[in-house]
């Protein structure tokens, strides 16, 4: 029996294609979003200066690079189905793809280009260089100060966009958009903060000109796209009868909206499928709330308790009582439902996202980078939820559970872990060792309140830990499932 996925091709012609996009950070997520909504907007024949031009930075990126080139930017992405049903496209919108470690100035001469009309990004939730108790650019970094001094030899994205703009101010090749495809809150705020704050320090004419230049608008997006491993290539080839070196898998659920606030046009993304609105506000606030906070809520948990796969953690009973518990108590207070948002669909349809078994993402991916993911997904709603004296008990179960993660390596059964947590600060590795477990709540991750003055959160948090190290994860969740 013939159980190959059939892959759709693109019907357009890729000689014809312009760029007017240049993406900066052509990871996963990316091609499995971005890149598949301009796919199908490019079969749109008013729509074909629309393709995206890739621009990797990091000297990590070579093998993908060296992939990618060889596939002349082509791959597949197969998309599972809650139902169990996938599909397959071949993707053809990446038209161009830069290395700036071997070619830096082919990417300097792309962001001056006057096609290249929207400069979109992912570059990592930390990849901003927000300090984030306060808010600030962090100009201490090593690079950050290199560029400052030396323009036209970039080792940053920062460094990297202001000489391209620079450039492009120069050339007279007029304006852009700066589009952040990041999972932050008020992601358009936040690099318009980060290139601002550099391009002011080190150019004051470039930074009047950007001020009426550049546009950088909110974005809102989601679709759970896991890492691909070496046995994820050689599975999605056999089943796709492919011969794809850098394949992509993801859920079938995918959503954008983004702010209409393009200074210089934008593609139709509507056509396929994205939101365009005035203000995206009320949809980062339900994604961040529900989704990414509880994909953080379930991933130290389910990981302590043995679980590598969201889906297995998902297919136990008391991990999806606790997460979908979360939800509906902790969480949807504080989320107005926006546009015609169906709430209560939403949340069944994150417990069938979370639960998908094609997908199966890894745990380890929701653990990494707890610091950078605390501040943004979990402390506002803690915040609002210890000012109404609201029940902290799944919250306190969770930090102290990340706690443990970070500071024992060790699981229920006793396996031993490492973590990855690239924004962990000495002074954040000198609170996580420390035997006094309040020592843990002056963690950066939560330095926008002090925990330790909440006497009913320092209590549950304080049985947690105690208990958690005692009995185990697991254990000690049971109990307040009762």
């Amino acid at each position: 029996m013939n159980t190959k996925t059939q892959v759709h091709p693109y019907h357009y012609d890729r000689n014809g294609i312009k760029a007017g996009i240049l993406h900066i950070g052509v990871g996963n997520f990316h091609r499995a979003h971005e890149e598949y909504y301009t796919n199908r907007l490019l079969e749109y024949p008013d729509q074909q200066e629309w393709g995206i031009c890739g621009a990797m930075l990091l000297p990590g990126d070579e093998r993908l690079y060296r992939i990618l080139k060889r596939q002349d930017c082509e791959y597949t992405l197969t998309v599972c189905g809650r139902d169990g049903h996938d599909e397959a496209y071949r993707i053809g919108s990446l038209v161009g793809l830069l290395w700036g470690v071997e070619a830096p100035e082919a990417v300097l001469d792309k962001i001056a280009d006057r096609d290249i009309r929207i400069i979109s990004m992912t570059i990592t939730e930390g990849g901003y260089n927000i300090e984030k108790s306060t808010g600030e650019f962090m100009f201490s970094d090593r690079d950050v100060q290199h560029d400052l001094k030396n323009p036209q030899s970039p080792r940053t994205v920062f460094g990297f966009i202001a000489e391209g703009l620079r450039r492009r101010m120069t050339a007279g090749n007029g304006p852009v958009t700066i589009l952040s495809c990041d999972n932050l809150q008020h992601n358009g705020n936040t690099a318009r903060k980060a290139f601002t704050s550099f391009i002011q320090t080190q150019d004051k004419e470039l930074a009047l000109w950007v001020k009426d230049n550049v546009t950088f608008p909110n974005s809102m997006v989601d679709r759970i796209t896991p890492a691909t491993r070496p046995e994820d290539v050689i599975r999605l080839n056999e089943k796709n009868g492919t011969d794809d070196n850098a394949p992509v898998y993801c859920e079938d659920f995918i959503q954008w909206v983004i702010e209409d606030n393009f200074i210089a046009g934008r593609p139709a993304w509507e056509n396929v499928g994205v939101e365009f609105t005035s203000d995206v506000t009320g949809y980062e606030n339900m994604k961040l709330s529900l989704l990414n906070a509880s994909h953080t809520l379930l991933s130290y948990p389910s990981f302590l308790s043995g679980y590598r796969k969201v889906d297995d953690a998902m297919h136990d009973e008391r991990i999806a009582k606790f997460v979908r518990t979360f939800m509906d108590k902790d969480i949807t207070p504080y989320v107005p439902a926006p546009g015609n948002t169906d709430l209560d669909l939403y949340k069944q349809t994150l417990v069938e996202r979370f639960g998908n078994r094609s997908v199966s993402d890894q745990i380890s991916r929701l653990c990494f980078d707890g610091i950078s993911k605390f501040p943004v997904y979990v402390m506002p709603n803690l915040i609002k939820m210890i000012r109404d004296h609201a029940d902290l008990t799944r919250v306190a179960y969770l930090i102290a559970a990340y706690r443990h993660y970070l500071k024992y390596r060790t699981d229920d059964n006793g396996a031993v872990f490492e973590i990855a947590e690239p924004w962990m600060t000495k002074e954040d590795e000198t609170l996580t060792a420390s035997d006094n477990p309040m020592d843990f709540l002056g963690l950066s991750a939560f330095k926008s309140t002090d925990l330790k003055q909440s006497p009913e959160f320092v209590k549950l948090y304080a049985g947690m830990v105690e208990n958690i190290r005692s009995k185990g994860a697991m254990a000690t969740l049971e109990t307040i499932l009762k």
